[in-house]
């Protein structure tokens, strides 16, 4: 049995951006059988360099879904590709 795709949310606790993208993840989530990894941005220098400004920033792979909204449509479109 192969193991779930796992979509990265990049994100920060004081972002109601943040908490708003992944609220409205958890249908698709559900609904495609994928995990959720949430990285919080200000806790890795890394990660804040490259995403900052940029959150929430929603990425599967290290590639680019969506960031600040949730683009439903494009993010079930692309679920329904890789799985």
């Amino acid at each position: 049995m192969s193991q779930s795709p796992i979509l990265t949310l990049v994100s920060r606790s004081y972002c109601h951006l943040c908490q708003e993208m992944e609220v409205a993840l958890r249908p698709l989530l559900a609904e495609f059988d994928i995990d959720l990894e949430v990285l919080d941005v200000d806790a890795d220098p890394t990660l804040e360099a490259l995403y900052d400004e940029l959150v929430p920033m929603l990425l599967h792979d290290g590639a680019e879904l969506c960031h600040y909204f949730l683009d439903v449509r494009k993010v079930r479109d692309y679920l329904g590709e890789i799985r």
